[in-house]
């Protein structure tokens, strides 16, 4: 069977979906990465429309801001105060310029569609020729869900019936209708014309339109899909968060098909967006959020959080929080890092345990191993920052960058005050304060000599465990009494300091 591609998709999301609770119009709660929205719209378009049409009434200006960001392609239509989904179609109508060919209805709020069953709904309403063609499903509890009513042949639908309005035996009756449907484009726009709002709501329902093709001789179908998720809508957050896991479910059990191992399931979320090499590792509790892209044969985990973030093949990225980043072939990151966003490291380097990094370039082999921050750097390959270095790009006014050059060695605990700027092979010794520029080669020290003052536990600290300690270590060598000598003078210059 072929798949012609439809005139026109028309997705409906003017609804206000009070039963979310929620501020934020449903279809822009998100699963998966993307809004509801655009899951359906992603689907729509994979079908390969010549048209795409979104119908939008309840927070208007907030839903379109949002297409305008995510969906510029896709074109607006607003439902008018006639309520219904029959109305709603009407207005999407309006959009279309297509006088012939398939229409295509779905909605905004069912996230698991997907563009190969829209495919084959289109390629089986065509081959039919039929006036419209529903879009089915099979279910162990229909309760609650429209009945598809069909000939005693099966091959055509003789109408829907509601649960409420159904008798007894059309209860037990297991095939549903999913909302979601194929039309004849001029008899859709016909039957439109006709229907009216003389019912106990006062809608235009679009189901009539199944009634009216009926009532004109004309040919009504269904195509059944044995996927009840797919054509399952949100409407409330249990049902979100049920679709959620569901989605979540197919993406990782199709990266684990693709050669991607998945260490723990059950503890694994990734967007729909995100892409992973093969043979990559995936360990427990990982989130890989947004465009995320992970390389060949890298690991990533345990508890480790990256959003779209770009980490090269071979690499290794445990315990680590990271966004907008770019980590480089066979690097290391972890454990208990923070790469904020700008953090670009290269091939084969190590950003270690307990560092945040932030708009910082750092350069192939170069080491950031432990307790460390290191922000607006730009840091040379083969460099090694000591344990401790702390990078200060912030005066409380501006923020400056701090330039680090090739195979520079920073000692312990130093403060590289930007601006600021360390030359190629330059060396820093421990607990150094680099405040003017570094030359290539040169060593920056600024630390005062080391003075011992002999006995002072003794003098100072009597009677602690400090002091009883040191008198037991010294035993005989110990100083004289704290009021005599060098060692009352030592204690006076100590107060005096």
């Amino acid at each position: 069977m072929n798949n012609p591609a439809p005139a026109a998709v028309v997705v409906l999301a003017a609804g206000a979906g009070t039963r979310m609770r929620s501020r934020t119009p449903k279809v822009l709660h998100e699963i998966g990465g993307r809004s509801l929205l655009i899951h359906a719209l992603t689907a729509a378009e994979g079908a390969g429309p010549a048209e795409l049409v979104a119908v939008l009434r309840h927070e208007r200006e907030r839903v379109a801001a949002h297409l305008a960001d995510h969906a510029p392609e896709v074109l607006i239509a607003d439902q008018d105060e006639i309520p219904g989904t029959g109305r709603a179609v009407q207005c999407g109508l309006g959009k279309v310029t297509a006088t012939e060919g398939t229409v295509l209805v779905t909605y905004g709020d069912v996230p698991l569609l997907d563009p190969a069953t829209l495919r084959g709904l289109v390629a089986a309403h065509e081959e039919a020729a039929a006036a419209v063609t529903v879009l089915t499903a099979t279910v162990p509890d229909p309760t609650g869900y429209g009945r598809i009513l069909r000939s005693e042949d099966g091959a055509e639908v003789l109408g829907i019936v509601e649960h409420k309005d159904a008798t007894d035996t059309q209860r037990e009756i297991v095939e549903i209708n999913s909302g979601i449907y194929a039309f004849d484009l001029a008899v859709l726009r016909d039957a439109l014309d006709r229907i009216t709002t003389t019912n106990a709501q006062g809608e235009m329902y679009l189901t009539d339109v199944l009634s009216i093709a009926r009532q004109d001789g004309r040919s009504v179908r269904a195509v059944v899909t044995d996927d009840q998720m797919m054509v399952e809508g949100v409407n409330d957050r249990v049902q979100l968060a049920q679709l959620g896991a569901e989605m979540n479910r197919r993406i990782l059990e199709g990266h684990m098909r693709a050669g991607v191992t998945v260490v723990d399931p059950g503890s694994t979320w990734i967007d729909a967006d995100v892409s992973i090499g093969q043979d990559a590792i995936i360990r427990p509790w990982v989130q890989l959020h947004g465009a995320t892209d992970i390389g060949e044969e890298a690991e990533i985990g345990p508890e480790t959080t990256l959003t779209d973030t770009e980490v090269g093949p071979g690499a290794c990225v445990v315990r680590t929080q990271a966004t907008l980043a770019v980590i480089g072939k066979d690097a290391s990151v972890g454990p208990f890092s923070y790469l904020r966003p700008g953090t670009v490291l290269g091939t084969k380097g190590k950003i270690g345990g307990f560092v945040e990094t932030k708009n910082a370039q750092i350069g192939d082999g170069t080491k950031v191993p432990h307790l460390s921050y290191v922000g607006d750097a730009e840091i040379g390959e083969g460099t090694n920052l000591g344990a401790g270095t702390i990078v200060a790009n912030y005066d409380g006014v501006t923020k400056s960058r701090t330039t680090v050059g090739s195979h520079v060695r920073v000692g312990a605990d130093s403060v590289l005050v930007a601006p600021v700027s360390l030359g190629d092979g330059a060396h820093t010794g421990a607990g150094t304060v680099v405040r003017k520029d570094v030359p290539p080669g040169a060593l920056a020290v600024n630390a005062s000599a080391q003075r011992n003052m002999e006995g002072w536990a003794l003098r100072r600290r009597a009677g602690t465990a400090a002091g009883e300690a040191a008198r037991a270590a010294l035993g005989e060598h110990a100083p004289g009494d704290a009021a005599s000598g060098s060692g009352a003078q030592e204690s006076k210059e100590h107060e005096q300091r």
